[in-house]
């Protein structure tokens, strides 16, 4: 019996954080926060999360946040 199995990323979810301001370029309302969990899947049907990565990008000045780079502003709105 021949058994497919591996990860494979899902689909990415993104939600504008309001009244969170970027660090770097200090405009107000310009952060999205982006989370993509990665699956486990067998016979390519995802079964459960592994983990979840989640970023924060700024639309104006393109910076990227990783989750260890997020302010206590940031971690208030993402939760």
């Amino acid at each position: 019996m021949i058994l497919f199995f591996g990860t494979r990323p899902g689909k990415k979810m993104e939600r504008q954080l309001h009244g969170v301001s970027c660090s770097h370029c200090n405009q107000m309302g310009t952060l999205t926060l982006v989370s993509r969990p990665n699956y486990f899947h067998l016979f390519w049907l995802p079964l459960f999360t592994i983990q979840t990565s989640r970023y924060a990008e700024c639309s104006h000045c393109k910076r990227v946040y990783h989750e260890d780079e997020f302010t206590a502003e940031m971690k208030r709105s993402a939760s």
